[in-house]
């Protein structure tokens, strides 16, 4: 058998599943100090509400789960041959789609608006490579029932004090409408029904270049004009929140995400910066508005995205419900703050506790004095070769020792 995970997916050792414990406990308690409420969903979701969720290109990422028994077995008999007739479940791609299903279920029994908190793995059947795992941990926050631009500002200096609170700090945010995206496209002579699949490639701008987007785009066969237009804006570049509403014959948009900017400028203090940006797309098709990115300036690439999603709910209930949210990209951030060496500040110092065998009761006596006194004791029985596993224990974060019988306090190895 084999003894490697699956590829794009992790074990974890000891000392890096303790620095992922404190990066999620430091984010969940800036998400709770701010009024938000932990909620747990599903990791599988029926497969009908995953394959209608707009999701984008996630669509095509789904883990599908075969029928089981009976079911199958009249499946193959029918001789059914594609996946969404063979699977009746899915993995969830993300913590949208459950969330707003768990709201419909349970929006009796919930305050509106609800904010709420989601951290947990998702799942998508990427092509593993630096990056992009098949199995991630995503930290939610979204709040249902509000239409106010005061729920993006909210969602926004909430996600970056929680940024703030494990260590990433040099970043900005870019924020855009896709309302007003959607009217800049139509201007340059794209049709309505042209614009979702316009926007997918739009948004691939930082990873293949104009060059790359306007390949896509005529070999998607869209209108020569409509894509020479969108060639020239791009060397034009100007796409300034003035020029774009300027196309507008509703100022809403526009004046929804100037009062987001001011806002978040006014109430940042000036840790970072916002800034309009048109390229600005985010892959999901359920996004009907605001849209935002934080991007790490250090590391190159966005750490945390999210937006409004209206019309997700009605897919469910029937009518539209206001919603929006933001999710920080957990696993690009632990990657990094790793990388960097990130420690754990209030981790009591870690005491290997060692007995002779048989003299286990005063052992665990002296194990929980030394618990009381703040460290982290763990209890070995004392093996033939102290010194080298003692060593071992100090090359997996271990700070020090005591000997039961022999040591009143413990020594630590850089004294030792």
């Amino acid at each position: 058998m084999k003894i490697t995970p699956v590829k794009g997916t992790n074990d974890y050792l000891p000392q890096e599943a303790q620095l992922r414990d404190y990066l999620q406990r430091r984010i969940l308690n800036v998400y709770t100090e701010n009024g938000f409420e932990h909620i747990i969903t599903p990791i599988i979701e029926d497969i009908e509400n995953l394959d209608k969720s707009d999701g984008g290109d996630n669509l095509n990422l789904i883990f599908k789960i075969l029928k089981r028994g009976d079911k199958l077995d009249k499946a193959l008999a029918a001789g059914v041959t594609r996946d969404n007739d063979l699977a009746d479940m899915g993995l969830r791609y993300d913590l949208t789609l459950p969330l707003t299903r768990y709201y419909a279920n349970n929006r009796d029994h919930l305050p509106s608006p609800v904010k709420c908190i989601q951290m947990d793995r998702v799942y998508r059947a990427e092509r593993p490579q630096k990056g992009r795992l098949r199995e991630f941990v995503q930290c939610d926050i979204d709040i249902f029932g509000s239409s106010s631009p005061d729920s993006e500002v909210e969602l926004i200096l909430t996600t970056t004090e929680a940024l703030f609170a494990i260590g990433m700090k040099n970043f900005r945010v870019r924020i855009n409408d896709r309302r007003l995206l959607r009217a800049f496209l139509l201007s340059l002579g794209f049709q309505e029904d042209q614009l979702d699949s316009v926007c997918i490639s739009f948004d691939k701008m930082d990873k293949i270049g104009a060059e790359g987007v306007i390949a896509e785009l005529k070999g998607k066969q869209f209108d020569e004009g409509a894509i020479s237009r969108f060639l020239g804006s791009l060397s034009a570049g100007d796409f300034s929140l003035e020029k774009i509403s300027g196309m507008l014959s509703d100022p809403a948009p526009a004046q929804s995400v100037s009062y987001i900017i001011d806002k978040v400028n006014e109430l940042s203090d000036g840790k970072f910066a916002i800034d309009f940006d048109l390229s600005l797309v985010r892959g999901q098709g359920y996004y009907t508005g605001t849209v935002f990115e934080i991007e790490s300036i250090d590391f190159k690439g966005a750490i945390a995205g999210g937006g409004r999603y209206d019309n997700l709910a009605g897919k469910f209930l029937g009518t539209q419900v206001p919603a929006v949210g933001f999710s920080i990209g957990f696993e690009r951030i632990f990657s990094i703050l790793k990388e960097k060496g990130a420690k754990i500040p209030e981790a009591g110092k870690k005491i290997v506790v060692l007995y002779p065998e048989g003299e286990l009761t005063g052992a665990v006596k002296k194990a929980r004095q030394l618990r009381e006194a703040g460290y982290i004791a763990s209890l070995y029985i004392q093996p033939k070769k102290t010194g080298k596993f003692l060593k071992h224990m100090q090359e997996h974060g271990y700070d020090g020792f005591l000997f039961v019988g022999r040591d009143e306090e413990p020594k630590f190895f850089e004294e030792a």
